[in-house]
């Protein structure tokens, strides 16, 4: 399914479903600090009736499914739905993953404690997900936005892939991140009240071939990308990463959350 957004990318189309093997492979890659934020504060866990949104390969749910919370995930792609679903019966998970955009997903009103959506909240039409989201939840009830992303001004191999993926896709918007909290929409604050605002480092460890994984699934690559393109990126990309980094290595991101409980 190609996605087109004026905003991002300049608006190159972009689809999951090219990348969605990538992504099941190498988009795994929180670390356990990531999920103890979520943890710490009470969600996720055992009793709770959890919806994940723009859930891609299930990423999230299956991390947290040990917690003893219920799990639901959608996700616009009906191949990154395919993998979540593969990958979740291969570890005995019993988790309910349907393709839907957050706009149009439909269980019935007030089904669950929380809501998370990771990676995702900034494709959403706000003035149709955030009432849908509330609607879902049930009475005081509390939407999680979350992301992860590396800080290339503070880490050389993230900013030389970071060019290379600009080379290839020179409109790429993904780049040029700089740690800052999460920033509900306006329109947010007639369904929701925030509650907590959290930013911190973390660095996350890739051998050569899970951080060009990692890229390769990202949306100004693998999602994007003709087929002649991305074998020029691939091979590129590998040559790179043999110059500049060593066989395992850290690469500096930073983690954000955004909490938000329904009025």
């Amino acid at each position: 399914m190609n996605i087109t957004n004026i905003e991002i990318d300049g608006g190159k189309a972009f689809d999951w479903g090219k990348t969605s093997g990538d992504y099941a492979k190498f988009r795994d890659i929180y670390p356990p600090e990531f999920y103890e934020m979520i943890l710490k504060r009470g969600f996720c866990t055992e009793g709770q009736h959890v919806l994940d949104l723009g859930t891609g390969t299930g990423v999230i749910p299956r991390n947290l499914y040990r917690f003893g919370a219920s799990w639901c995930g959608t996700d616009i792609s009906p191949e990154q739905i395919e993998q979540a679903k593969r990958l979740a019966a291969e570890n005995g998970m019993e988790i309910d993953f349907r393709a839907a955009s957050a706009e149009t997903t439909d269980y019935p009103d007030s089904s669950f404690d929380a809501v998370t959506a990771c990676q995702c909240y900034w494709y959403f039409d706000p003035e149709k997900a955030y009432p849908n989201i509330a609607r879902m939840l049930k009475p005081g009830g509390s939407l999680l936005l979350l992301y992860m992303g590396w800080l290339p001004y503070e880490d050389a191999i993230a900013a030389a892939s970071e060019a290379l993926v600009r080379k290839y896709n020179p409109k790429w918007t993904g780049g040029g991140d700089t740690r800052h909290p999460i920033v509900p929409p306006e329109c947010a604050a007639e369904w929701f009240t925030q509650t907590e605002s959290i930013v911190f480092d973390i660095p996350v460890h890739f051998t050569r071939e899970a951080w060009h994984g990692r890229m390769r699934a990202c949306r100004g690559v693998g999602a994007s990308l003709s087929g002649a393109e991305l074998s020029a990126w691939d091979a590129e990309h590998r040559a790179l990463l043999e110059r500049i980094a060593p066989a395992e290595f850290d690469v500096l991101h930073y983690a954000a959350a955004a909490i938000l409980k329904k009025k």
